[in-house]
């Protein structure tokens, strides 16, 4: 089933009926038993009531009245008919008896194998004779007749109690069809039954309508997700807010706030490549219009050769502004790995002398190379960090000038430092360069290079600092924790 409510409905009502029809067996039982319990009772205390009738002593003439008069019941219709009788009266039945097992006085319709049956069962075979040899039969089996017996006669049990009265030697045999208690305990499980059955339904109903309620927490939010407009990214707002929905409700606006974020950093970077790509492409464009122009060829050289220029600068600035976003916050990735700076600068550096030999600079590693420079950091990252900062020394230092890239471990931390001998930058002016698309001086960046190398820096949870160099110009010292 595609439905919670359905589905919680067809459980709740799958372990309602199960956990009912085992308590209604349960009931059955403990109903069977005391109803067993009850007609025993009335059994015995019937023989009892019997016994004192009889202990006294009976007339012939008495017992004779008495007899008929209980013959009289065998028309149980008639009497029922009358109001004076009742049909359970044939399933019941009560025999006194001599020592030779000679009936002295009976119920009407009493079954006459009822003691044939029983003896049967105890101990003694073979059918009564209307004239028992003195033997005293009843007497011989004493021991084991009084109590109750379970006797089979017919299609129908019977449940017996014997009493033995000893001083005149009499039986009294008081019995009852096992079917009265069935019957019995079949009306009162099944009265109980009908009222589970016949509620059942209300109970769907009430179940139905209780998991409605406490599932409309949950059909508000459906409908209002549903009834959002597409391009709000506004969280969803749900008051009362049940316990269970919390979860959802806070993951759900995680995601809102995750798209708008990423929805945030390409329209900066659209504002940003646009801002910085109109002023180059402008200018390429006229530099392609004066070479067009150029009347001789020294001056379409020139012109070709500002657009070489034009062209470099265009690809520097694509080139950090794709840097820029992928270094956005939940846009990288990060492969962390162990480095090992030492090895690391010696081959980021072997890659960047060309820049700084074609400016006639002097590029320099200094480090101690007994000393631990492992650290958990992401590699390519790196790479690009110690590129902007060798590049921007480079741009800031003039001919014949010195760069040293060092570094300098300690327990917890490792430093980086990139020092160069240009003209610096004033105290005043240093926070600014990490803004975005700052720029001093004359430069053919894009404002971009500190920036980046920033980001870099908090995604490694380390710390950049800017200090005047000893060499004049600027020092920039990155830590970065192991």
């Amino acid at each position: 089933m595609d439905s919670i409510r359905g589905r919680t409905l067809l459980l709740v009502l799958l372990l309602l009926t199960v956990t009912t029809s085992l308590l209604t067996y349960k009931s059955y039982l403990d109903a069977q038993h005391e109803i067993e319990e009850l007609f025993d009772a009335r059994l015995a205390q019937s023989a009892r009531l019997l016994e004192g009738m009889l202990l006294g002593g009976v007339p012939e003439a008495t017992r004779q009245m008495m007899q008929q008069a209980l013959d009289q019941a065998a028309d149980g219709a008639a009497l029922e008919a009358q109001g004076a009788g009742h049909p359970y009266e044939s399933k019941l039945s009560f025999q006194v008896l001599d020592q030779a097992g000679a009936v002295q006085l009976e119920s009407a319709q009493a079954p006459q194998q009822l003691l044939d049956k029983l003896l049967s069962q105890v101990g003694r075979a073979g059918p009564r004779e209307t004239a028992r040899r003195p033997e005293q039969p009843l007497l011989a089996l004493a021991e084991h007749l009084p109590g109750f017996h379970d006797v089979a006669l017919g299609e129908y049990r019977w449940r017996v109690f014997m009493l033995h009265e000893s001083s005149k030697n009499l039986w009294i045999l008081v019995g009852e069809r096992d079917d009265v208690r069935g019957e019995l305990v079949a009306k009162i499980v099944l009265r109980s039954l009908m009222t589970e059955i016949f509620g059942l339904p209300l109970i769907a109903f009430l179940v139905w309508m209780a998991v409605g309620v406490g599932l409309r927490p949950l059909r508000q939010m459906a409908e209002l997700i549903r009834h959002r407009d597409p391009d709000s990214l506004e969280p969803l707002t749900l008051a009362p807010l049940p316990r269970e929905l919390e979860p959802m409700n806070a993951a759900l606006n995680r995601l809102l706030l995750q798209v708008n974020h990423l929805l945030g950093r390409e329209k900066r970077f659209i504002a940003d490549a646009a801002h910085e790509l109109r002023t180059p492409l402008a200018v390429l464009r006229i530099h392609a219009q004066n070479a067009l122009q150029a009347p001789d060829a020294d001056d379409r050289a020139a012109a070709l050769q500002q657009l070489e220029l034009g062209v470099e600068r265009a690809t520097r600035v694509v080139a950090q502004l794709l840097t820029m976003a992928r270094l956005e916050p939940k846009a990288v990735q990060m492969a962390m790995a162990d480095v090992d700076l030492a090895v690391f600068l010696r081959s980021e550096l072997a890659e960047l002398t060309p820049l700084a030999l074609d400016r006639q600079q002097e590029l320099m590693l200094e480090l101690d190379e007994s000393a631990n420079y492992h650290v958990r950091a992401d590699a390519p990252s790196l790479g690009i960090l110690l590129q902007n900062l060798v590049s921007n020394a480079v741009q800031h230092t003039p001919a014949g000038g010195q760069i040293q890239v060092s570094l300098w471990a300690e327990t917890e931390n490792i430093w980086l430092l990139v020092e160069d001998s240009g003209g610096g930058v004033p105290e005043a002016q240093r926070e600014k360069l990490f803004e975005r698309f700052y720029r001093q001086g004359s430069g053919q960046g894009a404002g971009l290079g500190l920036s980046i190398v920033q980001r870099i820096v908090e995604l490694h949870a380390g710390e950049i600092l800017l200090a005047d160099a000893p060499t004049g110009g600027l020092l920039v010292r990155v830590r970065l924790p192991r």
